[in-house]
């Protein structure tokens, strides 16, 4: 079996006590205090994630455009400036090859920031697809950290550090200027729900970095927060996560993702079967469930409506900020519709459901 990666921050954790997982092949952070308090935590003050396993490449070239709108579903037009988008990256049969987030870098070049467990993958995927164009793909993951600052203070606590305004960047737009000493992307992302910035930098400055963000954020109620709290936060938002919402056997249509997917911009992978997919009508749904009895539902566990199986659960867990136990279930299209009752087989036991709208949480508006 291969050895895990880790990542520039594996000693910081260590330090911190974390209790730490495989994940897409690293060793990471499940939780420090405990996934519940680092949830709330997000959601009430702020916390700091490493996600420096996260994949970073490089498309530059004269035919940059050309492959970034031939490899996503979305419209790489929309990401100009100091734009950023999200697309679903598809197989010409309407399988996700997998979802990431497309950041401009000025003429005939672009930043692709991918799933951890994906990387060698897809840089093959773009390579192989990159054959005849005049571009370079290069994976730079290797020299790239990535720290997640997520929650309603992140402003508060990041401004003060970095030699850029901040308050004035748009939600999905990204800046470049200095965190404490260190030249950084950032970027107002995030995968939890809440506000927060995701700053990209170079690897060896992670530790410093890391330990002097938790110092100035700490009278704010700045914590370190685990993969544990980021799973939970996500799925209260209803974010998908690859191999679970989205795979090769899903598509972006049946994972709810339709405004992802830009059938009128021209040619790209997977169009053909997008557009037959959407004119048919999925046969399968994503939908929202609230436990009604007490079972935790996981990924897996099949969901019936009047006795007979339509699906099955893709995410579930404990939703912390709710107060009960959610999950997001991909079912047969038509077989059910917000407010109705289905039942969850949790270890051969049926556990009663309800149909709700998405997201689970949104946050409070300013």
């Amino acid at each position: 079996m291969a050895e895990l990666k880790k990542t520039p921050l594996y000693e910081e954790h260590i330090a911190a006590g974390a209790r730490m997982v495989e994940f897409g092949g690293w060793l990471m952070p499940l939780q420090y205090t405990g996934i519940i308090e680092e949830h709330r935590q997000v959601r009430n003050c702020t916390g700091l994630f490493d996600v420096s396993h996260m994949g970073e490449i490089v498309i530059k070239g004269p035919d940059a455009f050309k492959l970034v709108q031939k490899l996503i579903t979305n419209d790489a037009a929309r990401a100009r400036g100091d734009r950023v988008i999200y697309s679903p990256m598809c197989y010409p049969d309407g399988g996700v090859v997998d979802d990431l987030l497309v950041y401009p870098q000025g003429e005939g070049e672009y930043l692709l920031v991918v799933n951890a467990g994906n990387i060698e993958k897809d840089v093959a995927w773009l390579r192989d697809n990159a054959a005849g164009l005049a571009v370079e793909v290069r994976d730079i993951s290797p020299a790239t950290a990535q720290l997640a600052l997520q929650g309603p203070r992140a402003l508060e606590i990041l401004q003060p550090l970095a030699e850029a305004g901040l308050s004035s960047l748009g939600y999905y737009h990204w800046t470049r200027g200095r965190v404490l000493g260190v030249d950084c992307l950032i970027s107002r992302t995030g995968y939890t729900g809440e506000d927060g910035f995701e700053i990209y930098f170079a690897s060896a400055e992670a530790p410093a970095l890391w330990r002097h963000l938790l110092a100035a954020g700490k009278e704010m109620g700045l914590v370190a927060a685990g993969l544990g709290a980021r799973d939970t936060l996500r799925l209260e938002a209803a974010l998908p996560l690859y191999g679970h919402e989205l795979g090769p056997d899903i598509s972006p249509l049946e994972a709810g993702l339709d405004r992802f997917v830009c059938l009128d911009k021209g040619e790209f992978n997977g169009r053909v079967a997008l557009a037959a997919q959407k004119e048919a009508g999925v046969k399968r749904r994503l939908v929202g469930l609230a436990m009604v009895d007490r079972g935790i539902p996981r990924p897996g566990y099949p969901v019936l409506a009047g006795g007979r199986e339509i699906g099955y659960i893709t995410s579930g867990s404990y939703a912390p900020t709710l107060g009960k136990n959610i999950a997001l279930a991909l079912v047969a299209a038509g077989t059910i519709g917000a407010g109705a009752e289905v039942e969850v087989s949790i270890r051969e036991r049926l556990q009663r459901a309800v149909v709700v709208n998405l997201p689970f949480y949104r946050r409070p508006r300013k």
